[in-house]
């Protein structure tokens, strides 16, 4: 049998490929101190998941993916200070469709305890943002209170992605895709995801295109709910994702970055 490593198809992917190493220890740990039977246990795994097609498509909501996270590989310290359970409130009132919380330690900061915080004080969808690379991740997100995991094709093979698909879909779970290229999201599309989001960072040097998401929109199955990712830092450009075919735009370090990240999301929406 192989290995996660050996399955893997991220080879040498700079800081990317040392996050997934860093994961596969992570993963490893985290099995050893919680088992399956604990994580079933866990009163959140028997609700049910919101939908986040609900949500995204409510006229009365943005579509805006707002993120809660502390620091980044590109970016260092991006927020050492906002509470999560403060900040999502306000992300929630001033109309998010959804809410992404890092879990990933290490290399964002985040922690499982940010989602079910988030959790506690939120009736909309929220994203599990982390680096999927286990079934075993999937019973967490589903434990800790998440209603989304992500799929990232870079560090993924497509049985994988059908497997975690299949599993998250058959929790109740939805499922977001993230591509980067038009190769990434052919060999990845599969039955068992609810949306695509297009990725506008190279994870190889953490540039941004915003045009990345242009050239990718029509390719995009009209059946999956389109997402576009990082990069959208004016109204403006919503507008024009908007036009383009996109329903969601996920926006991490644009409100993070400010000393009162529910402030600044409320005066961007007022522009929408």
């Amino acid at each position: 049998m192989k290995t996660e490593t050996e399955k893997s198809p991220i080879g040498d992917l700079g800081v990317l490929g040392k996050i997934v190493t860093r994961k596969l220890e992570e993963v490893a740990a985290a099995k050893q101190k919680v088992s399956i039977a604990e994580l079933e246990a866990n009163p959140n795994f028997n609700r049910n998941p919101l939908v986040f097609k609900d949500f995204l498509l409510d006229e009365k909501r943005t579509g805006i993916i707002s993120e809660f996270k502390r620091r980044s590989p590109s970016k260092g310290l991006i927020n050492g200070t906002a509470d999560v359970a403060e900040v999502t409130q306000a992300y929630n009132l001033a109309g998010a469709s959804a809410l992404s919380v890092l879990t990933d330690k290490d290399f964002f900061g985040g922690k499982a305890e940010d989602l079910y915080q988030a959790r506690a004080v939120n009736q909309i969808p929220i994203l599990r943002k982390d680096f999927m690379i286990d079934e075993y991740q999937i019973l967490e997100a589903k434990a800790w209170g998440a209603d989304i995991i992500l799929l990232i094709a870079s560090i993924l093979t497509p049985p994988q992605i059908i497997d975690f698909g299949k599993l998250a879909q058959s929790l109740g779970l939805n499922v977001l895709l993230e591509v980067h290229n038009l190769e990434e999201l052919e060999k990845s599309i599969c039955p068992h995801l609810d949306a695509i989001g297009v990725n506008n960072r190279n994870l190889g040097d953490f540039t941004v295109n915003i045009q990345t998401s242009f050239d990718l929109v029509n390719k995009i199955p009209n059946e999956f709910l389109k997402i576009s990712e990082s990069a959208i830092d004016n109204p403006q450009i919503i507008k024009e994702l908007k036009a383009a075919g996109f329903n969601g735009f996920l926006i991490g370090e644009n409100f993070m970055k400010t000393d009162n990240p529910g402030q600044a999301i409320k005066e961007f929406v007022a522009q929408l």
